[in-house]
């Protein structure tokens, strides 16, 4: 663009408002773009900065115009203006005309005032023109325009705006990503941002904990409940990883509930728990014995109580006590029945110098002893032997009487020795007397003789 001076004026005054036309670029809202026009996002800084559009686009000013980049947009100037430095130019003052004497002074001199001289730049108007993005203020200055608060904004309604200089830009709030120029919801579970549960909501996300543990301050992580500290359970209480377990004193088991404990009846485990009778008690158990027996030391077993030695029995002085299992008796001193005499050591003897003893044993021997009715068959229980051995004789033993109920048998073991042997289970309380019976056979001298051993069995109530 050409300046033309003649006599310090402009050519035109249209030409001085051409120089000073810049061309401004309208700002769009962008289809799909987190920037308006004249703005890129960078992601480094998450941030909308300004395009130099004079790089960018060449030749984007045309003819002898310069283009200057703004925030937002760019300006197109005339190159020589843009370049010329103000240089105010002095204008040549025109010579004085002076009147003419001889002619008289038909005209004053009138200098022209020099408020009239035009000055030699251009003259731009005091109003401010702004581009886009800002308005004039009264000092002549730019502000900025707040689109976001003035609702000039082509923000779609699930952005946010947000106020740049000359512009402003589209987001989303914390929670949404842009996709396809939408604000979309983020669902923070798929990222784990949860210790244990997560439920998703718009914009936002919330966790929650299993049972047993309860969610930290920071709203994202689990700690363990100590449930114990509550005192859940009736007995004991043992703390785990996000539950806990129940426990119970001895003698007790737990509930189908998992918490309360119940008395465990011991004596239902087994019969044999206790040798006689088991007592269950809350959280344990005794053994009871029956009358004649005391508990053992290991307080299962049941032991004979000796009233014969303990005195406590009710024989007089002239009885013997006998002790068996589970009781006593009192034995009276011994009487022989004629025509048998009494020759000591409980045994009575039938001389063979009386008639009366021809045909009856010639000694009858008084043993007791007691037999438990657990024992097993066939059993041992008495030995029987010659204590006088006649040359040429030969002894046979037999039982004589008691055996009713055949539960005995002599085994002869020697020439002159046998065994009483218990050949079925027997059952008491039970008092038997065995007449086990010597015959002495001497063929020789023809001699025939018999001894007698009486025996008393007590048999006991109990097994044991």
């Amino acid at each position: 663009m050409l300046y033309e001076r003649r006599g310090f004026r402009f050519r035109s005054s249209a030409r001085m408002l051409a120089a000073l036309v810049f061309i401004l670029l309208c700002i769009q809202p962008g289809h799909g773009q987190t920037c308006t026009e004249g703005f890129a996002y960078d992601r480094g800084s998450r941030q909308c900065l300004d395009v130099d559009e004079c790089r960018s686009m060449p030749d984007v000013c045309r003819g002898d115009m310069r283009c200057v980049n703004q925030n937002g947009g760019y300006l197109c100037l005339p190159r020589n203006l843009y370049n010329q430095p103000f240089r105010p130019e002095t204008p040549a003052l025109p010579e004085p005309l002076y009147p003419d004497t001889s002619l008289g002074f038909p005209e004053p001199f009138v200098p022209d005032p020099a408020g009239s001289v035009e000055a030699s730049y251009p003259r731009v108007r005091s109003t401010a023109q702004c581009i886009l993005g800002y308005s004039p203020a009264e000092d002549g200055s730019c502000h900025d325009i707040d689109e976001c608060e003035t609702n000039t904004h082509h923000c779609n309604p699930t952005q946010v705006c947000i106020n740049t200089e000359g512009g402003y830009t589209c987001s989303c709030v914390e929670g949404y990503w842009l996709i396809g120029g939408q604000c979309q919801d983020i669902d923070e579970c798929r990222y784990g941002y949860c210790q244990q549960l997560c439920a998703n909501v718009p914009g936002s996300y919330s966790c929650s904990c299993n049972t047993g543990f309860l969610l930290n301050t920071d709203s994202r992580t689990c700690q363990d409940v100590d449930e114990c500290e509550e005192e859940p359970c009736s007995h004991g209480c043992l703390n785990s990883y996000g539950s806990f377990m129940c426990n119970c004193d001895e003698g007790f088991e737990l509930a189908v509930d998992g918490i309360t404990c119940k008395d465990l009846n011991e004596c239902e485990f087994s019969d044999f728990l206790c040798q006689h009778n088991c007592v269950n008690t809350p959280g344990s158990f005794y053994c009871l014995c029956p009358p004649g027996y005391y508990v053992f030391e290991d307080g299962r077993s049941c032991e004979d109580i000796n009233e014969c030695d303990t005195g406590n029995n009710t024989c007089t002085t002239e009885q013997v006590c006998f002790n068996f299992q589970g009781g006593y008796t009192c034995l009276d001193p011994l009487q022989c029945q004629p025509p048998y005499i009494e020759v000591g050591d409980n045994q009575c003897m039938c001389s063979a110098e009386n008639p009366a003893c021809r045909d009856q044993p010639f000694t009858i021997l008084y043993r007791h002893m007691d037999l438990s009715p657990g024992r097993a068959v066939p059993a041992d229980i008495f030995q029987m032997q010659a204590t006088t051995r006649y040359p040429g004789a030969f002894y046979i033993f037999q039982i004589k009487s008691g055996n009713d109920g055949r539960e005995f048998y002599m085994r002869q073991t020697s020439n002159v020795s046998a065994t009483l042997v218990l050949s079925r289970p027997i059952s008491g309380p039970r008092e038997v007397v065995l007449d086990l019976e010597m015959v002495t056979v001497n063929n020789v001298i023809n001699f025939r003789g018999s001894s007698i051993i009486r025996v008393t069995i007590f048999v006991a109530e109990h097994k044991f």
